[in-house]
């Protein structure tokens, strides 16, 4: 599948490829894309069945990956890759099945492993729209209130709102997702373990529950050489927390193209 996907920064070079979670899409990114462009190639992507990508019924990491391994063949056959919490475990999937198309390999706030919660409590959120109703997010977000606490999740949430289409739409295969549910929580167990052998990060936020010390063990079965850095006062959404800090981390790591 052919994703959505927009590059700045330089012509040339080793691209940096940065990858969503689950109901966000490329600019969620946008901080570390524009300090990561000053100096390298930066694709910023929208995964399938989100923002402008197309659609499918499969929404698994194997899918998933394979749509990424496809982008970067297109861009010349190799990139270092940043993954944050769905796309995290994706860009996990890819590193392991085809480690040779990865240099090096950022993973924001998740592990691989089965988590037990849902977020299908979102997608009925999103659902119970009147959509022919709204006329602005600002009307979307009340009516949302009520099922979604949190006003940066709904904040979050509403970015995949397009009030430009006619009636308003979501920018996100709410159906195939929650089908698929069970695969996004899940972690596909027959991967390959050790097979990817390039620098390995995991950058979690400290108030995060996502990365605990038994899921770290989990994430070093797979990539032992990995090396754990926490990010003090953010959560899961580290990269919206502390953009700064975070953007810092990355460019280190990465270096140049």
């Amino acid at each position: 599948m052919k994703l959505n996907h927009t590059i700045t920064g330089p012509e040339t070079g080793l691209p940096v490829l940065l990858v969503h979670g689950l109901f966000g899409q490329g600019r969620n990114l946008n901080a570390q894309a524009r300090r990561l462009s000053q100096t390298r190639r930066v694709v910023t992507v929208d995964l399938r069945n989100h923002g402008d990508s197309p659609w499918d019924d499969d929404n698994s990491y194997p899918a998933m990956a394979d749509d990424l391994a496809e982008l970067i063949r297109e861009l010349g056959g190799r990139a270092d890759l940043v993954g944050h919490s769905m796309g995290g475990k994706a860009a996990m999937a890819l590193a392991l099945t085809q480690p040779d198309l990865i240099r090096k390999l950022v993973v924001m706030d998740i592990a691989p492993v089965a988590y037990r919660h849902t977020q299908t409590g979102y997608i009925d959120a999103m659902e119970a729209l009147d959509l022919p109703t709204i006329d602005r997010r600002s009307t979307a977000d009340k009516a949302m209130a009520a099922d979604v606490d949190e006003p940066g999740v709904r904040a979050f949430l509403l970015q995949s709102l397009d009030l430009k289409s006619d009636p308003p739409r979501w920018r996100l295969n709410l159906a195939a997702l929650r089908d698929q549910m069970p695969q996004i929580i899940g972690w596909p167990e027959d991967l390959p373990r050790g097979s990817f052998d390039g620098p390995v990060i995991e950058v979690m936020g400290e108030e995060s529950r996502y990365v605990t010390e038994e899921r770290q063990d989990a994430l070093r079965a797979y990539f032992p050489q990995a090396k754990v850095i926490r990010v003090k006062g953010a959560g899961h959404w580290l990269h919206a927390d502390a953009p700064e800090i975070v953007a810092d981390i990355l460019s280190n790591f990465l270096g140049e193209g």
